[in-house]
């Protein structure tokens, strides 16, 4: 099993990375949102420049705020400093385009985009769309050292749904899901992963990426889950959970979507939103206060010990342990952590008692 942090994305925190290399992580992802944190490339620049080991990538990269063959030099640039330990995660945006009051880009779209960034990232040529206009590209001065095409950069989709999964499997060297430590889940994701390998005419072997995005918590004793100190440990992950359900909601209407462990705080939670101070046209960008970065107090209510549990690794560092063996067993191959900001030095340096037991 790899172990990996998941930072918000701020340019003068890449030393953080750094910290990650020296406590024995073996990755880090760097968030692309540019409504919420500073520019991802930009600080994978820094990354890359003050580490040596650690492998750094986008977690996850936004298609629609860069066309493909931005986003493909961008991260060949990376590769460039961080020869042979860069790879680009990459999402339809959710939250990056949600919180601009704009819906993620849509599948088949989604699907293209990757084709032309794979075949890019090949040094290869490829026939790329915009505006409608369809025209062959290629990099040029590919011998000059302006990117790296030579180190390969393993392309790790984000996907939760099955439609996203089976393009995992059509274009991605890796998947990588939200929660997706629970042994069925992993079973599930790769069985759609596969059908869309399949359905390519790919033949996926033992090399193929599986990634969970999660949170831990590693107890002291006599700490419970309704502890300030476990609250603030996680409580930026729960409330970013909460909100990514509420929009799915808002556009589904789907009451089976709803996880279990929210159903206590729903009701409740979506009487918060109708009262929010943001007017209803403009109430996208207070909905995602705080994502991934803390949580905002009036928000604190809503950490609960169902949710808590639900969506973070918690307990001993041997509980949390037996937990990730599980998972391993089942065949998911890294865990990323995202912390809050204000303690993910504290919760990095905590979960490296769980790295010992393993």
């Amino acid at each position: 099993m790899q172990f990996s942090v998941t930072v918000p994305t701020k340019i003068d925190d890449w030393s953080l990375a750094k910290v990650a290399e020296d406590l024995g992580f073996d990755a880090i992802w760097v968030p692309d949102s540019q409504m919420i944190w500073s520019d991802c490339y930009a600080t994978m620049a820094l990354m890359a420049q003050g580490t040596s080991r650690i492998k750094i990538g986008t977690g996850v990269a936004i298609p629609g705020t860069r066309i493909a063959p931005v986003t493909a030099h961008s991260i060949a640039s990376i590769n460039r400093l961080a020869p042979g330990r860069t790879f680009l995660g990459i999402g339809t945006g959710h939250t990056a385009m949600r919180v601009m009051g704009q819906n993620p880009m849509p599948l088949k779209e989604f699907a293209e985009y990757l084709r032309v960034v794979r075949t890019l990232l090949a040094g290869d040529e490829v026939d790329y769309t915009y505006r409608g206009v369809t025209k062959s590209i290629q990099f040029l001065h590919q011998d000059l050292g302006f990117r790296n095409t030579d180190d390969s950069v393993p392309i790790i989709v984000a996907a939760n749904g099955p439609k996203a999964l089976q393009i995992a499997g059509q274009y991605g060297d890796g998947l990588i899901s939200a929660g997706a430590e629970n042994p069925d889940l992993v079973s599930y994701n790769m069985g759609m992963v596969k059908q869309g390998a399949e359905a390519a005419g790919r033949s996926l072997d033992e090399s193929y990426h599986t990634a969970s995005l999660s949170n831990a918590v590693v107890l002291r004793a006599g700490e419970t889950l309704t502890d300030d100190r476990v609250i603030d440990a996680c409580g930026s992950f729960v409330v970013a959970l909460i909100h990514f359900v509420y929009e799915i909601y808002e556009y589904t209407h789907n009451e089976e979507m709803i996880p279990e462990a929210m159903h206590g705080i729903w009701e409740e939670y979506r009487e918060y939103v109708d009262k929010m101070e943001m007017p209803a046209e403009k109430r996208f960008r207070q909905i995602h206060d705080g994502h991934c970065t803390y949580h905002p107090p009036a928000e604190r209510r809503f950490i609960t010990p169902e949710l808590i549990e639900a969506s973070n690794l918690v307990g001993s560092p041997t509980e949390i342990a037996e937990k990730i063996r599980k998972s391993e067993a089942a065949g998911l191959k890294e865990i990323s952590l995202l912390p809050p900001m204000a303690v993910f030095r504290e919760s990095m340096s905590d979960f490296t008692e769980v790295m010992k037991v393993l």
